[in-house]
């Protein structure tokens, strides 16, 4: 490294200084406009002549670092003209200003814009030029994992499997906008061009790679990459793109052309799996009124218990266990709290068919317990409108495997519990296939017994 590259890499260091600084004398220079803060008017020029050395400093140390090359060439001449303008600016006003010249009140203002316009450039050299708004996007290519492969064997190697891996965790630093290096991953010439530093793969040589290296150096080594407080590569993406070079680095080729090792072959597969779906909360997240005491109350005088599910929110949970028997009427005063309850307890208790058209109202319940009830087929179509429902004891009850066909398409639904009740061994195989992603739980489990089990006490031996 020369004296001038390490002046150029001082530039994020001292780009700071202008923007802290001469912000600052803005500042002073509109609150002087009033009265009272007319102390701050020496204040002015000397923020503005530090300023003004500061924007030179970093102007000087920016085109010593835009000779790298690792930067976007068309972005880094509009920042470097831009910074330019505001150490120009910067020294005018500073002038202006020594000189007791009305003038200055038109170049403060210009100063400022130009600041945030020039600050904003740098930030999109350094983080992307999409970098002010991806706060607003709801996927970029920066950081979006790659999607599943629906048939891994016919799949493009490469831009199926390497170039997502490529985009989503190397794409920030080696890309059309930034190429640290001089080194470009984002088209196939110029990934077999290489970087400052030569070629990075070597077809049919991966440990002899530099990109391989690099990967597998420790993340605390400077030369690793991606850096250290990147997202890094998963296991699994190095051996993939071990193997891609290994086999080749072919661009065009598919998988089923290639050969693949055996310890591959998981990794390969998984790529077809999608990604976990994330298990919805058993309480909703969205805020909810207060349930009306006066129903509470009337609740709470029928021995029903009605407890809050968590600090904090008004999400509760219903239990008739303590209820001596349950009419038309109790089932009745939920209605008012059915934004209210999430998770409600009906067991033991003679629940008719026709009161489940209430329960079915309840928009917001996730756990609903019928166990040991009267319920029927006949009861369980008024749930199908529960969308939020996940979890249902129906232990014990005279349900079918037809009365069960019809939650099939309750989104949320997660386990459901099925023992002693009418369905039959006949309905599993529909049953399974109707509900893949739900628990199916049979019940009547039995434990196996192991002669580890018992200990056989014998009395001492007499002498």
């Amino acid at each position: 490294m020369n004296f001038s590259e390490l002046i150029g890499r001082l530039h994020p260091v001292l780009v700071h200084l202008p923007i802290g600084i001469l912000l600052l004398a803005a500042l002073f220079y509109f609150l002087s406009k009033k009265e009272k803060f007319a102390v701050l008017q020496p204040a002015i020029r000397i923020a503005l002549f530090w300023g003004v050395l500061s924007a030179a400093a970093s102007c000087i140390s920016g085109l010593l670092l835009s000779r790298s090359g690792d930067y976007d060439e068309q972005l880094v001449n509009t920042h470097k003209w831009f910074g330019i303008a505001v150490a120009f600016v910067s020294l005018l006003a500073y002038l202006f200003h020594s000189w007791e010249n009305g003038f200055e009140k038109w170049l403060v203002p210009v100063l400022v814009l130009l600041i945030f316009i020039t600050g904003h450039l740098g930030g999109s050299l350094t983080h992307g030029p999409d970098y002010l708004i991806a706060a607003f996007k709801t996927d970029t290519s920066a950081t979006t994992e790659p999607k599943p492969v629906p048939d891994v064997q016919e799949a493009v190697v490469y831009s199926d499997i390497i170039q997502p891996i490529f985009q989503s965790r190397c794409y920030t630093c080696h890309s059309a906008s930034k190429k640290k290096g001089g080194l470009r991953l984002d088209k196939p010439e110029l990934i077999l061009k290489g970087g400052k530093d030569g070629i990075v793969i070597k077809p049919g040589h991966a440990d002899e790679s530099d990109m391989i290296k690099r990967l597998l150096l420790p993340r605390h080594h400077e030369d690793h990459m991606p850096p250290k407080e990147k997202p890094q590569l998963r296991e699994a993406q190095i051996a993939l793109i071990h193997w891609w070079i290994s086999t080749g680095a072919s661009f065009d080729r598919k998988t089923k052309e290639l050969e693949q090792p055996e310890k591959l072959k998981p990794v390969l597969l998984a790529l077809q799996q999608p990604p976990a779906k994330k298990a919805p909360p058993e309480v909703p997240e969205e805020p909810v009124a207060a349930a009306d005491e006066k129903v509470l109350q009337k609740l709470k005088a029928r021995g029903i218990v009605v407890l809050p599910v968590a600090r904090n929110n008004n999400y509760l949970s219903v239990n008739f266990v303590a209820a001596d028997s349950v009419t038309a009427n109790d089932i009745s005063l939920l209605l008012p709290l059915k934004k209210q309850v999430v998770w409600l307890r009906l067991s033991y208790k003679n629940i008719a068919d026709s009161l489940l058209n209430i329960v079915g109202q309840l928009s917001n319940l996730t756990r609903l317990q019928l166990d040991n009830t009267p319920v029927t087929d006949k009861g369980l179509a008024h749930l199908s409108s529960l969308k939020k429902l996940q979890y249902l004891n129906l232990v014990n009850t005279a349900v079918t495997g037809n009365g069960i066909m019809q939650l099939k398409n309750l989104p949320d639904l997660q386990a459901v519990y099925l023992y002693k009740t009418k369905t039959g061994k006949s309905n599993w195989v529909n049953l399974r296939n109707a509900f893949p992603n739900v628990t199916l739980d049979t019940g009547g489990y039995v434990v196996p017994f192991l002669e580890t089990d018992t200990m056989i006490v014998k009395p001492p031996k007499k002498n």
